[in-house]
């Protein structure tokens, strides 16, 4: 799983906690549009089928108030006027004509018609005295419209408009009476009916007296037509349910927003229907708006979040890089830059004021270290002189048993006195106090005399010491302090060779400039987990065996410091066994330098 910093990892907090947010405002607020849309449909469904119905009372209001209105031109005050003369009158009444386009009878008061302005056979001398809106006309006496009825002569849907004929005395003299087929004519304006239909609107009259489509049945041409089976339009059957408005699924399986509107006095149901699309398409518009800009605003606080928590984490990402310096280098100790914020800079100033601490008791220890191996340096160094005067012989011959006991007890000086001098050279280092005198220097001579000093210990082990190459470039070095090097790289592989094979001292050109000196011996070399560790102070491999207690662990420490301030480098690479290496400058020589000017 991959590892981000705190500032990534807070910034992406952020980000995913705004989009987040940002994401559930979106599904709220789209639930919330299409819910306020679909409610904003269903109350214009209706509406329209309310002003449906408004207008179409409207006009048989019209109708009737028309009719009445002719109907007192039927009288003279007291009796009903002559038949030509009633004619007369219906043929001039080019209004009503146009408002009842099947017909206009004029009845006597036993409901018998006996004038018409449009010729239907056998209906003149017929009685309607057993139709109910006739009963009701002549008891009441007030104008009224009937129920959808089929026409006694003609066979045909019609509504009938009724208005009595009274004396200036209100006897009933007579009766007139419009018709209108609605099987031909809708009540319905054109215009309104075009409209409905050029936007694919569902629309519906329904007589739920008789169960009948007055308009919008499932056969094309035809208006009156019978309601089908209960389950066969969900359309209706909602409807008929009782509820006003609401959204259904049709046969076809499309979800519908309707609307439905009474008409009492006909028994008459308007019902308009429209997809549901187009509640949730302005939705959807709206709600793609919306997610633009969201996105848009998301993206900018995410942003603004991100760089934010960058600018604060920044100073700890350097505080980190700085403290991983300092666990590299621990002898090149630094100070923490305080700023950002206040933690921050607080942080910093905890952790510069304990370096300071920390460089105080290095110090203190560092010239204890030095003042303790000064100490001990004179009177070892008397100790071994001492020691090498009995093992001579200077102050006569010793038993063997002695001289072996002073031999060991010479080893042991010798070595301990090399300790010491890491320790000096180490503290030297520590504290910049290391004098380096560079110069050219011909690298072979230098090697050889290395050879020369080492050769009795690796004698001892029955390892040989060769030099491969006769090459004797020139390099800008401290002839001293190179072979302090060299004298740890040749001792190290003593120390770890198999016995009876050959060390290696190899001189080459690794890279332009630089010449680079190798000690390779035919060890197991450095586990692969030390490497990192290994010109560290104090630090050993194999601490559990024999061959590391041999050093203080400084020795490749002083030899990369040592490197470092001749300008070159050390490291390490493991090929057919450990390889250490020195790379330093070459010298350019006035000869070579005039020619290339050249």
């Amino acid at each position: 799983m991959p590892k981000f910093s705190l500032g990534t990892r807070f910034a992406l907090i952020i980000v995913l906690g705004s989009l987040s947010t940002v994401a559930a405002i979106m599904a709220v607020a789209y639930s919330a549009l299409v819910d306020d849309f679909e409610t904003l449909l269903t109350q214009q469904q209706l509406t329209e089928t309310r002003r449906i119905a408004s207008e179409v009372e409207q006009r048989l209001q019209l109708k009737l108030d028309v009719l009445a209105e002719s109907a007192r031109m039927m009288s003279d005050g007291e009796s009903l006027h002559s038949l030509p003369e009633i004619q007369y009158l219906l043929d001039r009444q080019n209004l009503l004509s146009s408002l009842f386009p099947d017909g206009v009878l004029v009845l006597n008061a036993e409901a018998t018609a006996i004038a018409e302005n449009q010729y239907a056979p056998g209906r003149i001398g017929t009685n309607y005295a057993d139709r109910q809106h006739f009963r009701q006309a002549i008891q009441t006496r007030e104008p009224l419209i009937s129920r959808p009825i089929i026409g006694r002569v003609t066979g045909v849907p019609l509504l009938s408009f009724l208005t009595p004929i009274e004396s200036d005395e209100n006897d009933l003299l007579g009766l007139m009476a419009g018709t209108v087929n609605i099987g031909q004519t809708s009540l319905i304006p054109l215009d309104r009916l075009t409209r409905l239909r050029n936007r694919n609107d569902t629309f519906k009259v329904v007589d739920i007296n008789h169960y009948l489509y007055i308009e919008g049945g499932p056969a094309a041409g035809e208006r009156v037509q019978p309601l089908p089976a209960p389950g066969a339009d969900p359309l209706v059957d909602a409807a008929l349910s009782g509820i006003n408005f609401g959204t259904v699924t049709d046969s076809t399986g499309e979800e519908l927003i309707y609307a439905a509107s009474h008409l009492e006095n006909l028994g008459w149901m308007f019902v308009r229907a429209v997809p549901y699309e187009r509640a949730t398409a302005p939705a959807k518009k709206s709600f793609m708006k919306f997610l633009g800009i969201s996105l848009v605003v998301g993206l900018v606080i995410a942003a603004l979040s991100f760089f934010a928590s960058r600018s604060t984490t920044k100073p700890l990402n350097k505080m980190t890089q700085t403290i991983e310096k300092m666990a590299r280098n621990p002898s090149r100790g630094q100070r923490l830059i305080a700023a950002g914020s206040i933690e921050t800079r607080q942080l910093a100033n905890a952790f510069n004021q304990l370096m300071t601490e920390r460089d105080v008791i290095s110090k203190m220890k560092e010239e204890f270290v030095s003042n303790v191996s000064h100490e001990l340096r004179t009177p070892l160094t008397s100790i071994n002189g001492a020691l090498r005067l009995l093992a001579s012989g200077a102050a006569g011959g010793l038993p063997q048993k002695a001289e072996e006991m002073a031999n060991l007890a010479l080893r042991n000086g010798d070595r301990l006195q090399l300790l010491i001098s890491d320790l000096l050279d180490f503290s030297k280092l520590a504290a910049g106090r290391m004098s380096i005198n560079l110069s050219p220097q011909p690298i072979l001579p230098i090697i050889k005399t290395a050879i020369v000093s080492n050769a009795s210990l690796a004698h001892e082990r029955g390892l040989s010491l060769e030099v491969e190459g006769n090459e004797n470039p020139v390099v800008l070095a401290d002839a001293h302090r190179l072979r302090q090097v060299l004298d740890n790289f040749i001792s190290n592989a003593i120390k770890f060779s198999p016995p009876d094979l050959a060390i290696s001292i190899r001189i080459t050109q690794r890279r332009p400039g630089y010449t680079s000196i190798i000690v390779h011996d035919r060890g197991t070399g450095v586990p692969e987990h030390f490497e990192p560790k290994l010109f560290e102070r104090f630090s050993q491999a194999n601490s559990g065996s024999a061959k590391s207690v041999t050093g203080t662990g400084l020795g490749l420490a002083i030899c990369r410091e040592l490197a470092t301030l001749m300008n070159g480098q050390t490291g390490y690479f493991y090929d057919q066994g450990a390889n250490f290496w020195i790379e330093l400058p070459n010298v350019v020589s006035r000869k070579t330098s005039t020619d290339e000017s050249t």
